[in-house]
């Protein structure tokens, strides 16, 4: 390599760590001058409105005790097998359905005896339980089989909203909870000395209601009561849209 060439090529990778330094500067500069934006408004909105709850849930359920498994599930079957033909009576698709819940039969256990190996618990019966579950928007058909079921308990009483009636709720309320987000992105952006605003990102969100459990709980009930159907009292549910997001002040 002659020196005019030597020279040439250090010439060359000078220029390029220069030109490299130059473009690693101007980028922090760039950096340390670019700060947080002051002209973006994080916002919340909501409007909700109340409807009445359409949908009854009723879970009926037993116990049985024996000394043998099959004893407690034999008891077991015919109770829920009898409340099932009462309730498959009034049983309506979309209206009233009916819905076997939980079926168990399980051990119980007595006091630890001592014997020469170890520390045993003996089993001293057997304990199950079932449920029938029956859920829908005819409220007055599936009250009146709390006065016919006469084999299972009432353990719990829910009001809640049908699909539709929260679907419905929610369609009503959405423009009401856009237009309230507009218009506080409105109110704020010129109390902060801007004349406009551009929306950025936005979610909307929607709660349906939270399903309501009746307050007491039901005791088996005996044959005069037995013979009164469920008053009915679903009460109200609020349903809710929120916006939130964040849009841009403007000058």
């Amino acid at each position: 390599m002659t020196r005019k060439q030597h020279w040439l090529n250090h010439w060359m990778v000078a220029g390029s760590m220069g030109t490299l330094l130059a473009v690693s500067a101007t980028t922090l500069v760039q950096a340390q001058t670019v700060g947080p934006r002051t002209d973006v408004l994080n916002l919340q909105a909501s409007a909700s409105t109340e409807v009445a709850r359409d949908l009854l849930t009723l879970t009926f359920s037993t116990t049985r005790e024996g000394k043998e498994p099959s004893a407690v599930q034999g008891e077991l079957k015919q109770a829920l097998d009898a409340a099932l033909a009462e309730a498959r009576k009034v049983a309506k698709p979309g209206q009233v359905d009916v819905q076997a819940g939980a079926f168990s039969v399980y051990p119980r256990y007595g006091e630890a005896r001592v014997n020469n190996r170890s520390n045993a618990t003996q089993i001293t019966g057997w304990i199950g339980s079932v449920e029938l579950v029956v859920r829908g928007r005819d409220m007055d058909a599936i009250s009146q089989l709390t006065s016919r079921i006469r084999t299972l308990n009432i353990a719990g009483v829910n009001y809640g909203l049908s699909r539709e009636a929260r679907e419905k709720a929610e369609e009503s309320v959405v423009a009401d909870a856009i237009a309230n987000y507009k218009t506080k992105a409105g109110l704020y952006a010129k109390q902060f000395g801007y004349r406009g605003f551009q929306i950025g990102e936005v979610s909307v969100n929607t709660d349906g209601g939270a399903p309501m459990m009746a307050e007491r709980m039901y005791k088996p009930m005996a044959t005069a009561a037995a013979d009164m159907a469920l008053p009915v009292e679903s009460g109200k549910a609020t349903v809710t849209v929120s916006v939130n997001g964040n849009v841009v002040m403007t000058r």
